[in-house]
């Protein structure tokens, strides 16, 4: 008796521990958070003034005054690359919470009405999923004046269809269960049932979206900026950075590195927490 509770010991330990995934996911959110802090603690954690020019001091490497060494107008890159997450993160926040609100209102009532008005919503969507959603956002920026705003714009026209078609394939299978088939015989209103009902069980696979949409979104907002169709002078954005370094890699890494390796981290964070999330939330996962 004693033996075989010795031998199931390790056997139910190990089924305690996480799985790697998991790991990874909880590391991506550490990374996460600890951007996040850093990016909004800027003015306290930047060593100089996001806007201070040094002339003497330019192009700097790496030292103990200047951590991530100076470009070449003198600006502290550490500081650059921390204001350069606000706004980065800024566009992510904005262009998220734009096209979900769009797509997944559009995509619910599509999904829960049906007929017609499901066509409708579903080819204006067909549409926009018709052009690559990068093309389709250059296309915008250069017919709309150079700016955060307008990177925010024209990558949110180009991103709610995605929503739209997840939430209608969900609000669909939800509008078949039979606590929407008995708020129906109650007679409970169709926008009732909707904001009750098949808005709230449609979140899940959305969230799960967001996060894995965040470093794409990231990356395109970096595109726009690297192109000169995004953030400008005197804004610090981490694709700006990258185009106004390029010239210097070979002779001054640290002023295109940095920025670069922020963008490439940040949207690693992200593609990992979104993996785990969507392993964590998937009902069909077995768990042994």
């Amino acid at each position: 008796m004693t033996e075989t509770r010795v031998a199931e010991e390790p056997v139910r330990l190990r089924r305690t521990l996480p799985k790697v995934t998991d790991r990874f996911a909880a590391a991506g959110a550490v990374l996460i958070v600890v951007i996040l802090l850093a990016t909004i603690l800027a003015p306290w954690l930047a060593p100089y003034p996001v806007d201070r020019l040094d002339l003497v001091h330019t192009l700097l490497p790496p030292s103990g005054a200047h951590w991530f060494g100076t470009d070449k107008v003198g600006r502290d890159v550490l500081t650059q690359v921390l204001y350069g997450g606000r706004t980065s993160l800024t566009i992510a926040v904005a262009v998220l919470a734009m096209s979900a609100a769009v797509g997944v209102t559009l995509g619910v009532v599509a999904g829960y009405a049906g007929g017609w008005l499901r066509d409708v919503i579903m080819r204006v969507t067909d549409v926009f999923l018709a052009f690559p959603a990068l093309l389709l956002s250059l296309a915008l920026a250069v017919v709309l004046e150079p700016s955060v705003t307008t990177a925010i714009v024209a990558i949110a026209v180009t991103w709610w269809p995605w929503y739209a078609r997840l939430a209608a394939s969900v609000a669909a299978s939800i509008s078949t269960r039979s606590y929407v088939d008995a708020a129906r015989c109650l007679g409970v209103p169709a926008p009732m049932i909707i904001l009750r009902h098949v808005l709230p069980n449609s979140l899940t696979p959305v969230l799960v979206q967001i996060s894995l949409d965040a470093g794409g979104v990231i990356l395109t907002a970096a595109a726009l900026s690297y192109l000169g169709l995004g953030a400008q002078e005197p804004t610090a954005e981490w694709g700006l950075m990258v185009e106004q370094g390029q010239t210097l890699f070979t002779t001054n890494w640290w002023v295109v590195t940095f920025p670069g390796l922020a963008i490439l981290v940040t949207a690693f964070a992200f593609n990992v927490l979104g993996e785990g999330l969507r392993n964590a939330l998937d009902p069909r996962r077995v768990v042994k």
